[in-house]
Order: structure tokens, then C-alpha cells, then sequence
């Protein structure tokens, strides 16, 4: 029983890359569907998006689009993973605190999600499991040891 509990608790970090990997696919593809959304309706958004930055709404209709849906396909497949974070977290980031600043905690809920979802993966990178490894290696010609 005691090894048992101690399997359960132990942290164990030879899979961590495989929970990476799947976090980049998980967070990844469900922050495509926002952007697909949205891509889908751009005509009707074009004019009525909000625009917290002072840019017009198409200039912010089209910068989140280019978060939700460019980055989102770089962080599906692990490219530049901690670059491409940076505009999802400043995405949520408005989400949060300027477009539903007034609304309920429910609300906001998703998008506070997503923010700590990204902020892990700018602190953590794509892992093994990534094209930033495969760019990684042969940038250094070598393989990571077990």
C-alpha cells in the first residue's frame, strides 16, 4: 500500500514531456476554435470588434486572429513555442482586464484559463516532443540524454 501511495505522489518527470505536448495540443487546438470563430464571421466583426488599443476594430479583429489562430498553430506543433505565447498572453490579458473588466468572474473565467495555460508554456518551452527540439538539435547536433 505504502509503494502504491508513493507512486500516486512522486513527482515524476520522465513524463513531463508527453504532458507538454499534450497541454501545447489541448490548449492549442481549443484557441484555434475561438479564432475559426471569429475568422468565420470577419465581415460582421470587422466594424464591431472591440478595439481596446485604439487601432480600429478591424486592426484588433485582425491582431487577435493573428494570436488565436497563427499562434495557436505554432504552439500545436511546438515552433517558437515561448515567442507565440506572448501574444495569447496579451490577448487574455485584455480579455480579462480591459473587454470584460466589468463583468462577472464567470466570464472572465476562460480567458484566466487560457492565460495560465500560456504563461506555463512561456516558462516551461514546447518540450522534447516539438519542432523548437528538433530546430534545437540541429542547431547543436546532438540529442538530449535520457
Amino acid at each position: 500500500m505504502k509503494e502504491l501511495f508513493l507512486k500516486l505522489v512522486r513527482s515524476d518527470r520522465k513524463h513531463l514531456d508527453g504532458a507538454l505536448c499534450f497541454l501545447r495540443l489541448f490548449a492549442g487546438f481549443l484557441m484555434l476554435t475561438h479564432g475559426w470563430t471569429k475568422l468565420s464571421s470577419f465581415s460582421t466583426l470587422a466594424t464591431t470588434f472591440p478595439d481596446p488599443l485604439g487601432v480600429s476594430s478591424m486592426a484588433s479583429l485582425i491582431l487577435i486572429l493573428f494570436a488565436e489562430i497563427g499562434c495557436s498553430l505554432c504552439i500545436i506543433f511546438g515552433f517558437m513555442t515561448r515567442l507565440v505565447t506572448l501574444p495569447l498572453i496579451f490577448g487574455m490579458l485584455m480579455a480579462i482586464f480591459i473587454i470584460h473588466g466589468n463583468d462577472p468572474f464567470t466570464v472572465r473565467e476562460l480567458a484566466i484559463l487560457y492565460l495560465g495555460i500560456f504563461v506555463t508554456l512561456l516558462w516551461t518551452g514546447a518540450g522534447r516532443y516539438s519542432l523548437d527540439e528538433i530546430i534545437r538539435q540541429k542547431l547543436t547536433h546532438r540529442e538530449i540524454p535520457e
